[in-house]
């Protein structure tokens, strides 16, 4: 697979035919997969098409005239349901409410690509802008980053690569001092007391316990602070402002990482496969919240709840959410519980099973719900529809007006 084209903003175009758009009925949402499976189905030998260019982004979705110079259709991402593809007829599809129109009716508007794939990755792109404005929408949901084990420490200004703990600091006052620093030469009493005086110099190392209990009567430090003998106020300094800097960093990428760190659109299409089948940065909770509301047939890899180390595939049927185990086998290939057939890959596992059951209860569907979708429209008109206006209006002046029927 290749690579998305991705413009400065974070959006991605893609090339593809407009075939045309048809009203959705407002029936509940198998039974409308239903209806626009049969009618894509009629409309993939429809031979009236246009080549246009389609760009997604976590705002909406726009279609271009093939040069990108004419805006022809635009949707605010929250008036889009749902998406859809049917890979085998090289169909793309997303249902959504046109700009202006009554809210209780909906359109699907078809697309035709030059082979099955680039079907598919439209409409991954569109499900994973749906997954994207949900983390953005919902930064309480997203999927906490493990910190795994605590990285090791570099030796810093504060302990000189010793452990600062109570043992190491007896230790460390035992050691045998005479008055010398390491590589340091013999001083006399007076250089000595100027350097006492001196806040930014080293502390003498004659005897470190009763140089740190003076240090502490000239409040030079505080009392239980542990230091070492060659520790100075300036240093402390800098050090503190280092350690609290550092801390409200950490605050800060904390909280961050509870948003969205999953897979932007600029990515592969496998990486972007991986992220709309396993509901990357959403936490697990939610995902399966989130897929029990979606179209049956919709899906879900995660690891197994009893197993961690292997792999599920949760699906949503009539009856509920469904657990599969993804065993592997000795040969290094993956297969599903209860099922015959092994594959290479997980993409080759769910390319099968969508487009097979082949033992499960339903196909697996590619088709995704957008669950920030809103029936009404806002009183103050939408960004995407003005820029649709002004496009238009311009073309109306020019003479080159162009209608678009459903």
């Amino acid at each position: 697979m290749g690579e998305a084209a991705v413009k400065e903003d974070g959006a991605v175009i893609r090339s593809a035919e407009y075939v045309g758009s048809f009203p959705v009925d407002d029936n509940c949402l198998d039974d409308q997969m239903e209806q626009l499976h049969r009618s894509l189905k009629s409309l993939k030998t429809c031979k009236k098409r246009r080549p246009v260019s389609l760009k997604f982004s976590i705002k909406g979705v726009k279609m271009y005239d093939e040069d990108e110079t004419t805006l022809l259709m635009a949707h605010a991402l929250r008036r889009v349901s749902l998406s859809t593809a049917r890979p085998g007829d090289a169909q793309f599809a997303f249902v959504s409410h046109n700009p202006g129109s009554a809210d209780a009716q909906l359109y699907c508007h078809v697309f035709q690509t030059r082979h099955a794939r680039a079907a598919q990755f439209l409409n991954l792109l569109l499900c994973r802008c749906f997954q994207l404005s949900y983390l953005e929408k919902h930064p309480d949901e997203a999927q906490e980053v493990s910190s795994g084990s605590a990285p090791r420490r570099n030796p810093s200004l504060l302990n000189h690569g010793f452990p600062l703990s109570v043992s190491a600091l007896v230790s460390f006052r035992r050691a045998p001092f005479r008055g010398l620093m390491f590589g340091s030469k013999k001083r006399d009493k007076s250089s000595e007391e100027q350097q006492l005086g001196s806040r930014d110099e080293v502390f003498p190392s004659s005897s470190p316990s009763l140089v740190r209990k003076k240090a502490i009567r000239n409040k030079v430090l505080r009392s239980g602070a542990y230091r070492s003998f060659t520790f100075t106020p300036l240093k402390q300094r800098h050090v503190q402002e280092h350690l609290s800097a550092s801390q409200v960093e950490k605050d800060q990428n904390k909280t961050q990482a509870r948003r969205s760190r999953a897979p932007s659109l600029a990515e592969t299409e496998e990486a972007l496969a991986q992220a709309v089948w396993c509901w990357a940065g959403i936490a697990t909770d939610s995902s399966y919240s989130l897929l029990a509301d979606d179209v049956l047939g919709s899906y879900l890899l995660c690891p197994h709840p009893k197993k961690p180390k292997s792999g599920s595939l949760i699906v949503r049927l009539p009856s509920g959410l469904v657990t599969h185990l993804i065993e592997n086998t000795r040969k290094g290939n993956f297969l599903l519980e209860k099922c015959k057939a092994e594959f290479g890959s997980l993409a080759e596992l769910i390319e099968h099973y969508t487009e097979n059951p082949d033992g499960l209860p339903c196909r697996l569907s590619c088709a995704r719900v957008n669950h920030c979708y809103e029936w009404e429209e806002y009183d103050a008109a939408e960004p995407l529809s003005h820029e649709l206006h002004k496009s238009r209006t311009q073309r109306i002046v020019k003479g080159k007006g162009t209608k678009f029927g459903h």
